[in-house]
C-alpha cells in the first residue's frame, strides 16, 4: 500500500512541478501533507532540482531572449518570455527589501519586478517606461515569492501598453498598466 501511495504522489509531484516551477520544498510539504525531508527525497528520485536551481535554469533559458534590458538589469527572474506577446517573473522577497518593523515588503521593489518584466517583454532593442498606472491591492511579506504575470495588450503610435499582475499564494497583490515606448517610436515621434 505504501508503495503505491508514493508512485502516485511522485506522479502528482512531478505534473505540479512541471505546473507550479516556482513551489519551494516547503510548500510542496505542506500541500503533500508529508515531510520537507520526504519532498527532498522525492524530488531526487524523480531527478527534479531544488528550488533555486529550477528558478536559475528557467531564468537562463530567458536571458537569451532579452532584447530592451541586459540580464543583471532586470529584477526578479524572467522564467518564461515570448517577446511582443507575455512573461512571467518570480522573484522572493528577502529581509533587505522589507521595512525593518513590519516585515512588508517596499512598494518600489514590486513595481520595480513589474516595470521590468514589461520593458523586457517589448520587443526592440531599446524601450522605456513612459507612463504607468498602478494599483497595490494587499502586501506581500519577506519570505513570500511573488509572481508576476505580463501581457503586452495593444500597440499604438510607438508605444506597446503591458498589463503585468503580480500575484502571492495565487492572490492578487499588484496591478499596473504600462505603456512603454521603444527605440523605433522616439525616432518617428510616435
Amino acid at each position: 500500500m505504501r508503495h503505491a501511495n508514493r508512485q502516485m504522489r511522485l506522479s502528482e509531484l512531478q505534473n505540479t512541478l512541471e505546473r507550479e516551477p516556482f513551489l519551494t520544498d516547503e510548500e510542496l510539504a505542506f500541500r503533500f501533507r508529508v515531510s520537507v525531508q520526504t519532498i527532498r527525497l522525492d524530488r531526487m528520485a524523480l531527478g527534479i532540482p531544488e528550488h533555486r536551481a529550477r528558478l536559475r535554469a528557467l531564468a537562463e533559458m530567458q536571458q537569451s531572449e532579452l532584447r530592451a534590458l541586459d540580464p543583471e538589469e532586470v529584477f526578479g527572474d524572467i522564467v518564461n518570455l515570448e517577446l511582443g506577446s507575455s512573461g512571467i517573473s518570480v522573484w522572493r522577497a528577502e529581509k533587505q527589501h522589507a521595512f525593518a518593523r513590519s516585515g512588508i515588503v517596499r512598494g518600489h521593489y514590486i513595481f520595480a519586478q513589474a516595470n521590468s518584466l514589461a520593458v523586457a517583454i517589448v520587443n526592440a532593442k531599446q524601450a522605456l517606461t513612459a507612463k504607468a498606472t498602478v494599483r497595490f491591492s494587499k502586501s506581500a511579506n519577506v519570505g513570500e515569492v511573488l509572481v508576476s504575470k505580463a501581457v503586452v495588450t495593444g500597440m499604438r503610435m510607438g508605444y506597446t501598453r503591458v498589463n503585468v499582475e503580480t500575484k502571492v499564494d495565487g492572490e492578487q497583490i499588484f496591478l499596473g498598466d504600462f505603456f512603454i515606448i521603444s527605440e523605433a517610436g522616439r525616432r518617428t515621434g510616435g
